[in-house]
C-alpha cells in the first residue's frame, strides 16, 4: 500500500476546489445512515494545517485508520459494528455494496473512533466478503490480512461538530442542542487492486488523547 502522500500536500487552489466535493462525500455516507444529517454532525473540510496535535498524526495520512489507532493506542483495535445495510447484489449500480456504521475500541474499551464504511464486495473474494460481514475485524485488517493491493486515496479532512446523535453514539454527555462537541475526521477511499471499491468516514472521538508510543 502506497502511503506518501499525505492529505495536506494539496496546493491552495486544488485544496478550495475539493473541499466542498470532501463535504459532499462525506455527507453522502452519513445520509446512508442518519437522516438530517445536521442531528448527526456538520462537517466541515479543512486543511491538515488546521489540524491540532494529535489528529494531524491520527488523520492525515495515506494508510488504514486502524493501522494508525494501534500505533498511536500501543496496540490492538476492537470494531463494534452498530448497524449495517447489505445490498447483497440489489443495489441500483449492480454492484454488491455493503454498509455499515462501526466503533473503534482500544483494549481498555475507551471509544477512539466512529466510521462508516461503503465497500464493494465483488471486489473482494467469497471469503474475505465472509469476514467482513461476520464484524468481528476492523475493516483494515481484513483487507491487510488478505494481501490485496490497497491504496488509500482521496483523503480529505474534515472539521467535526458532533450533533446529538453522534454524541450519544459516542457516549459524549449532550449539554443541550446549542452545545457542539469538536473533534475531526476524514473522508476516503480505498482501491482494491487498482479498483475504488470502498468509501469511508473516519471521525476520531472527542476528549482526551493521551500519547502512547514516542
Amino acid at each position: 500500500m502506497r502511503g506518501s502522500d499525505r492529505a495536506s500536500d494539496r496546493g491552495g487552489s486544488e485544496a478550495g476546489a475539493s473541499g466542498a466535493a470532501d463535504e459532499a462525500r462525506a455527507l453522502r455516507l452519513v445520509k446512508r445512515f442518519y437522516e438530517p444529517t445536521e442531528e448527526f454532525a456538520r462537517l466541515c473540510s479543512v486543511e491538515g494545517s488546521a489540524l491540532p496535535p494529535p489528529f494531524a498524526e491520527l488523520l492525515d495520512h495515506a494508510s488504514h485508520m486502524t493501522v494508525a489507532m494501534e500505533r498511536f493506542y500501543g496496540g490492538p483495535v476492537s470494531v463494534a459494528v452498530l448497524a449495517v445495510h447489505d445490498a447483497s447484489g440489489a443495489a441500483a449500480d449492480g454492484r454488491d455494496w455493503y454498509e455499515r456504521e462501526i466503533l473503534l475500541r482500544a483494549a481498555d474499551g475507551r471509544v477512539v473512533q466512529h466510521g462508516i464504511v461503503r465497500i464493494d464486495l465483488e471486489r473482494v473474494s467469497a471469503e474475505v466478503a465472509g469476514q467482513i460481514r461476520a464484524g468481528q475485524m476492523p475493516l483494515g485488517r481484513v483487507l491487510i490480512a488478505a494481501g490485496m493491493l490497497l491504496e488509500v486515496q482521496r483523503v480529505g479532512l474534515l472539521r467535526v461538530e458532533s450533533g446529538p446523535r453522534l454524541r450519544a453514539v459516542l457516549g459524549v454527555e449532550d449539554s443541550g442542542p446549542d452545545t457542539a462537541c469538536q473533534t475531526f475526521g476524514r473522508v476516503a477511499e480505498i482501491a482494491l487492486d487498482g479498483v475504488s471499491a470502498v468509501e469511508l468516514l473516519e471521525i476520531v472521538a472527542p476528549g482526551p488523547l493521551p500519547k502512547v508510543l514516542p
